[in-house]
């Protein structure tokens, strides 16, 4: 089934802005929060939709991706939460929205247990640049990055081996602590961060001394990444989980790839079209010839009319890049250019001192080719 529009799942029009999105997300998420719906399937599912619509359109890269491309935009590993969405994972990526109004009024059960064993960890971003020829075909490369990666002496748990970490007392290991206080509106509750174990669940009596409890290490890890065909200049791809990782357990963070395109010797690129200069000298121009011309992914040999003018555009179809969504390439443009030859022989001088004054040498502008923005004009109609 087509997912729906981002915008209409969050009731806002397409220029909302960051405010406006947070607003109607948070009223979305109390309306249809698990704790205020027990046991409804219907609810729990507009509850993840609205926090996928959310998790895109507050992120000013992927809102502009999303703009752009729709569902299908540049988004590796699945934009938003994807078909695997956790609760757990909605709680802790925007408990800064969900604040004291879910665990007040709703208890908190379902949500917070997300940041029990540690913190989330970081996402991290890093630029990667590529030719035209990778971007045109796709590419897979292997990526060296520095990033923090779980303990390897006590596996992340932060404590020190042949010891675990002890279930806190004070909130029985729900790293949250409740007060309930009686109103003229009746019992409200409010949930607060364990004071004991910070809202971690758990306490380490004997820490790791390698991570020194934190369950993480700073190191290096080789990641491999599928760039599709046909991403652009400041596209963003995301892989899930490849972040930094959580302390002491807890979910890691997204590894986020931002493309940089190498400047290319000999095309230039605008959008899904590629723009080529092609070199012919004098005689090739006037008496028409045949030539091989480079493209993204091999050669291909057009035909040079006779009498072709400087300025004139030879189109080869397809011959373009792709479309990162798919379907067909755009095309490669050849603009003529002719080569004017310079350091003449005293033959070559000769030569064209005899053809100087012949009438076919006499510019004629009446009968030249149509300029270059007339022929963009007819191709692109």
């Amino acid at each position: 089934m087509a997912k729906r529009d981002y915008y209409d799942i969050l009731g806002v029009g397409r220029n909302a802005s960051a405010e406006d999105l947070k607003k109607a997300y948070r009223k979305l998420a109390i309306q249809y929060h698990p704790d205020k719906n027990p046991g409804n399937a219907e609810a729990e599912e507009k509850f993840k939709e609205a926090a996928e619509a959310y998790e895109v359109l507050s992120n000013a890269e992927k809102r502009q991706n999303y703009d752009r491309f729709g569902h299908s935009g540049p988004q590796m590993g699945g934009g938003g939460f994807g078909g695997g969405m956790d609760l757990n994972d909605i709680f802790d990526q925007f408990g800064d929205i969900f604040g004291g109004a879910f665990g007040g009024a709703f208890g908190g059960s379902s949500g917070r247990g997300g940041q029990r064993g540690g913190q989330r960890g970081t996402n991290i971003r890093i630029k990667l640049k590529l030719t035209l020829e990778e971007i045109s075909e796709g590419v897979t490369k292997k990526i060296k990055v520095n990033k923090f990666s779980g303990c390897s002496t006590c596996h992340g748990s932060g404590a020190k081996a042949g010891t675990q970490p002890k279930t806190c007392t004070t909130c029985q290991g729900s790293g949250q602590v409740t007060q309930v206080t009686n109103t003229f509106l009746g019992q409200m509750r409010t949930a607060s961060i364990c004071p004991s174990c910070q809202g971690q669940g758990s306490i380490i009596a004997d820490k790791c001394s390698s991570c020194r409890g934190e369950g993480i290490e700073r190191g290096e890890e080789v990641i491999e990444v599928r760039i599709p065909a046909g991403v652009e200049e400041e596209m963003q791809l995301n892989m899930r989980g490849k972040g930094n990782a959580g302390q002491r357990n807890a979910a890691p963070g997204d590894l986020l790839i931002a493309i940089e395109e190498e400047e290319h010797p000999l095309f230039k690129r605008d959008g899904q079209h590629v723009f080529y200069d092609l070199y012919l000298n004098f005689a090739d121009a006037a008496l028409g010839t045949t030539v091989d011309i480079p493209t993204l992914n091999g050669k291909a040999r057009v035909k040079i009319e006779e009498g072709s003018q400087s300025g004139k555009t030879l189109r080869l179809r397809g011959k373009g890049m792709p479309s990162v969504n798919g379907g067909q390439r755009g095309d490669m443009f050849a603009t003529i250019n002719v080569w004017t030859p310079q350091n003449l022989s005293h033959e070559e001088r000769k030569i064209l001192e005899d053809l100087r004054g012949k009438s076919n040498f006499e510019p004629n502008p009446d009968k030249r080719d149509k300029g270059f923005f007339d022929r963009m004009r007819e191709f692109f109609r």
